[in-house]
């Protein structure tokens, strides 16, 4: 989480109550356990008059969010008795990193909420991801087998019990706004568990919100996800695994060069751009090369907010182009070694990924020459006249985004969508009337358009649930000059920007303090921690902190220390604790929802201040390397952009060429009219432009039978899932009697009564609509 709004958060704990809520049935092999963990960059912040350090108002939103939903499904599993409960006591943790909040959870399940302070840990997603990966797998999962050994156990039998736990444990990757059913989870889950070289796998995310912009992404969402998923799936594997919707198992992380990797700091320009802009992406990238097999499940749904603004959607795929590119580029690179380790990489495989990859370099230009055809027919002009004035505004564009800001960019990028909207619609009508005028469909342009369109029909005729998105596929076509052209032109040549780009909220970012600050920072903490231990000396010449015996809720006794001295550390403890800092002011906004001021093991602050000295440092400030750096990102972008520009100069000349020459160097086909009979007129096409359509056209082909075969593939998985589920089994009280089933519950006159039918019936959400769920 970052810059979450109310409403996003309000789906993500929901979703995260219905797991603590769900239970499979006991006669299966689906026994599991859920913990979630919140991790909240830069949460903090300073408040004039008081020297510790608060929580942003987004921290204090979620801490509200939680309660409120805490209150929801109390009352709901009280209901019986008509009458709440009083919420139970939570914990609140000051850490090295920041600040924790531990919830335990109606059914028992644990939540936490991990504050990140960028002056004690470095901020952004990528580190964020460095910390659960470490703290999970490295620390919650593998310290007990340790301290068993420690102990005097069995070497080989305990390695073995920490090697299956591993290969059982699934970390399931979430957005901040990600909103998920349990059998989502369980769909995931069991491919994970049926096949062992799975490393990864993702579902289907559906983009929510409203307004053009969304409705755009909707069939952009179910185009990527019914064609190019599916045939990665069937042809080889899936190359990335969306970060708002995964599930990665526990040993494909901790594999050879996969999390050691993923922690390498960005040193050079291309770093930047592969490793912080699309982190997921090269997560993926690392378990392809080290053997795992990343696969997509076309029945477990996910919801996600999209951009709705025209400016934060450009600024999100400015991040997602380059760096899907650059991770292609470095897969495809090592693709004689990568297909060697992994058995579903294969060197066909790889000829499909080059292909794409040209298609994608060379979309520019082909929407250039779209264009052209259709100012050709429009106007009346001569082929070459019309390629020119496509051409043009292009690179003026591309010109001006050299020298314009960022948002001058999108802004013009907007009106020249608008304007290359309406001369798409002339582009559809143009070929409808080219064929009326001829009086033939036999043509490469008329065959192609009416083969896309039929097979996106069909596409979404086997995708019963989402047909109504052919709706928005008019939306779609005649965004492509945008989304293809000016959208590329922009990605491009602001390859140099490596901020997030969305949810910024425009304040001043400060340098992190000298090492020596943070490091007094976190002694700080300690001591209003740690009940100050003799007479106030926190921590010996090394740096170590006294050892204590810690109990949740209880007053913490250090016993080196005498009773009067304990009884003084007391009470002034009791002084520090009513300072203002993050922990009293989470106190006082959950002032019904008791917060208990809570401790961690020594063992765990010697885990996280090792981490910490290992990976996790803040970064400190370094002007001449960041000048460095920049202008390594801008002679970055200007080699990829003149390389864009000279293959699509190069295309868009070999056509020019062509088309000047004349009919001697074209391909004659017969001309045939709606009856297929042949007249005495002919066609002439250029063989550049009918090789290029098609390739293009044996693409999509390719897409459509790897997704008519993967619809048979969901179809059986999912079948065999569901005789192996149930519906949630009623539960006993401790007297016996029998808590209603959800949907008999009089809940119609409360707000939230929609979000309660969605936690029994996983179908009732989507039968509402995918917009805020309460």
């Amino acid at each position: 989480m970052w810059h979450e709004s109310y409403d996003e958060m309000m789906k993500m704990i929901i979703s995260m109550f219905r797991l603590d809520k769900y239970r499979p049935r006991k006669d299966t092999n689906n026994d599991v356990s859920f913990e979630s963990h919140i991790y909240f960059d830069d949460a903090f912040k300073d408040v004039k008059g008081s020297k510790g350090r608060h929580v942003n108002e987004y921290a204090e939103d979620l801490v509200e969010v939680i309660r409120e939903v805490y209150n929801i499904f109390n009352e709901k599993d009280s209901c019986i008795f008509r009458e709440s409960p009083p919420l139970p006591c939570q914990s609140i943790l000051h850490t090295p990193y920041g600040g924790r909040l531990e919830y335990i959870l109606p059914n028992g399940n644990l939540l936490m909420v991990h504050f990140k302070d960028k002056l004690l840990i470095r901020h952004k997603k990528r580190w964020s991801q460095i910390m659960y990966l470490y703290y999970i797998l490295g620390w919650r999962l593998t310290r007990k087998y340790f301290k068993k050994f420690e102990q005097g156990g069995d070497e080989s039998e305990l390695r073995e019990k920490m090697m299956k736990e591993k290969d059982n444990t699934y970390l399931l990757a979430l957005d901040g706004d990600t909103d998920f059913q349990p059998y989502a989870v369980m769909l995931l889950i069991d491919r994970l568990k049926l096949y062992p070289r799975v490393g990864a796998a993702c579902g289907r995310i559906h983009p929510t919100g409203t307004g053009p912009m969304v409705w755009y992404q909707k069939f952009e969402y179910a185009v990527g996800h019914w064609l190019q998923k599916t045939a990665e799936h069937v042809f080889g594997s899936v190359l990335c695994s969306p970060g708002c919707f995964s599930l990665f198992r526990g040993t494909a992380l901790m594999d050879d060069n996969v999390m050691k990797r993923y922690t390498t700091k960005a040193t050079e320009a291309s770093h930047y751009v592969q490793y912080d802009q699309g982190e997921d992406r090269w997560l993926c990238t690392l378990l392809l090369q080290q053997g795992w097999r990343v696969e997509y499940n076309a029945a477990s749904d996910a919801y996600t907010n999209a951009p709705q603004d025209f400016k934060e959607f450009y600024n999100q795929r400015r991040r997602w182009g380059p760096s899907t590119m650059a991770n292609t580029i470095d897969l495809l690179g090592s693709g004689s070694l990568t297909s060697q380790r992994n058995s579903s990489i294969s060197k066909p495989f790889i000829l499909y990924q080059i292909l794409s990859m040209a298609a994608s370099i060379l979309g520019p230009a082909t929407i250039c020459l779209m264009i052209s055809g259709s100012l050709s027919f429009i106007l009346d002009i001569d082929p070459n006249v019309a390629l020119v004035l496509a051409t043009v505004p292009p690179v003026v564009y591309l010109l001006l985004c050299f020298k314009l800001k960022s948002d001058t960019q999108i802004a013009i990028a907007a009106v020249m969508s608008v304007l290359y909207a309406f001369l798409m619609i002339g582009t559809a009508l143009s070929i409808i009337g080219a064929m009326v005028e001829q009086q033939t469909i036999w043509t490469p342009s008329g065959l192609f358009i009416i083969g896309l369109v039929l097979m996106n029909i069909i596409t979404a005729a086997l995708h019963p649930k989402e047909f109504h998105l052919v709706i928005y596929g008019l939306l779609y076509f005649i965004s492509i000059p945008s989304g293809y052209l000016l959208l590329t032109i922009y990605s491009m040549v602001n390859m140099n920007n490596v901020s997030w780009g969305t949810r910024e909220t425009g304040v001043h970012v400060a340098a992190p303090p000298p090492a020596k600050a943070i490091t007094q920072r976190i002694l700080q903490a300690k001591c209003c921690k740690f009940l100050c231990w003799d007479s106030g000396k926190v921590a010996d010449q090394n740096g170590q902190l006294p050892e204590t015996v810690v109990l949740a809720n209880e007053p913490k006794v250090n016993p080196n220390l005498t009773s009067q001295d304990n009884n003084r550390n007391v009470e002034l403890c009791s002084h520090q604790s009513t300072e203002q800092n993050f922990v009293t002011q989470l106190q006082k906004k959950s002032y019904d929802f008791p917060l208990n001021e809570d401790f961690l093991v020594k063992e765990e602050e010697d885990f996280w201040r090792e981490l910490q000295k290992l990976y996790l440092e803040p970064l400190a400030e370094d002007k001449e390397k960041q000048k460095k750096i920049t202008n390594d990102l801008k002679e970055l972008r200007n080699k990829v952009t003149f390389i864009f520009f000279i293959c699509n100069a190069m295309w868009l000349v070999a056509t020019f060429t062509l088309q000047a020459i004349g009919t001697s160097v074209t391909i004659k086909i017969p001309k045939s009219n709606l009856n297929l009979t042949q007249t005495r007129e002919y066609l002439f096409i250029d063989p550049v432009g009918l090789m290029f359509l098609l390739g293009f056209a044996s693409l999509l082909l390719i897409q459509f039978f790897a997704m008519f075969y993967h619809r048979i593939y969901t179809l059986i998985h999912f079948v065999a899932f569901a005789n192996t589920e149930s519906k949630t089994e009623k539960r006993q009280s401790d007297d016996g009697m029998q808590i209603p089933d959800m949907l008999e519950i009089e809940l119609k006159d409360d707000k939230y009564f929609d979000t309660f039918l969605s936690i029994e019936n996983p179908a009732a959400i989507q039968q509402q609509g995918q917009e805020t769920p309460v």
